[in-house]
């Protein structure tokens, strides 16, 4: 930073005039923020408000765009689904007899174990961390105390940044893989057919559901030649009970998994996702506020000087 001064002065005597005019402005700056962290305040209780368990809860519509595969709903209520009903048309998945679909619905026991969204617990754990690291800004610490307040910043904007990638479903660690976060088949009434995985994530602030239908590792594959002994007309044509289904290609095919103590291949996976409007809104506001975060820290580096902010 250079500066002049008229009629000019000492080399000695401008460097105190200089600090004296960089102190002023840092604490002017300092005063300037408490008004914005009062800002942040307000947009952080609106995040969390729009994650926050209300008696309506969310809807969100769960089908398959160009096939009856999967056709259904969930009910999203903070970070549990509540209320589920999804029917299934899968060509490893025979329906029950007499119906052409099978119907997977959530429980309504209260004993019944819960279908809770990690990532969503996630970032209302970090919205709530992120007001309270305002509160301290604001009532506890030292405001006027430089780098008390930059430490804060960017404790601040850590936060925000890894609530914002949660809710993108981005980085290692974010989404818990299916073989190890599936739904219990209890969660449901009746209880999951076997070998079906109901995985449930966030990714780009949408709800995703993969379903795959599972067989042992050790069982041979059926040939799609091979001739099925017990024909039915339920669910499937009699071409497929005749000489066998061809199951779709996907990327997980021949891989092996350890699911549920037991060592498993993918036969069947679908994806289908639903806009959730409430986690849309709530990831804009982080961005936002993320963004303002970002824009007072490099204010804030740039007046004390400190470059590797």
């Amino acid at each position: 930073m250079a500066a002049w001064a008229y009629p000019s002065l000492p080399a000695e005597r401008l460097k105190e005039k200089e600090e004296a005019s960089l102190s002023n402005e840092l604490q002017w700056l300092l005063n300037s923020l408490q008004g914005t962290l009062a800002s942040l305040r307000d947009g952080l209780q609106e995040c969390y408000a729009l994650l926050t368990p209300n008696d309506m809860g969310s809807t969100l519509v769960l089908s398959s765009m160009r096939s009856e595969s999967v056709k259904g709903f969930v009910t999203r209520t903070g970070s549990k689904i509540v209320k589920g009903d999804v029917q299934l048309r899968l060509h490893s998945l025979p329906p029950p007899r007499g119906s052409p679909s099978t119907r997977l619905c959530l429980s309504s026991d209260p004993a019944a174990p819960e279908l809770v969204l990690n990532q969503l617990s996630t970032v209302r754990r970090l919205i709530n961390d992120s007001l309270d690291i305002v509160d301290i800004s604001t009532y506890t610490g030292d405001s006027r105390d430089a780098s008390f307040i930059s430490g804060q910043l960017r404790l601040l904007g850590d936060n925000l940044a890894e609530a914002r990638q949660t809710l993108k479903g981005e980085g290692e660690g974010i989404k818990q893989p299916w073989f190890e976060g599936s739904a219990d088949g209890n969660s449901f009434d009746p209880p999951l057919p076997p070998y079906l995985s109901f995985h449930l994530s966030i990714s780009e602030a949408a709800l995703v559901l993969y379903l795959r239908t599972l067989e042992p590792a050790s069982t041979e594959s059926t040939p799609a030649t091979s001739f099925a002994p017990h024909l039915s007309l339920g669910g499937f044509s009699l071409r497929d009970q005749l000489f066998g289904v061809k199951q779709p290609a996907h990327d997980e095919t021949g891989d092996v998994f350890q699911w549920r103590g037991e060592e498993v291949r993918v036969q069947e996976k679908v994806r289908v996702e639903s806009q959730d409007p409430s986690l849309l809104s709530a990831m804009a506001k982080i961005s936002a506020l993320e963004h303002e975060v970002t824009r007072w820290r490099a204010a804030l580096s740039t007046l004390m000087g400190d470059e590797s902010d």
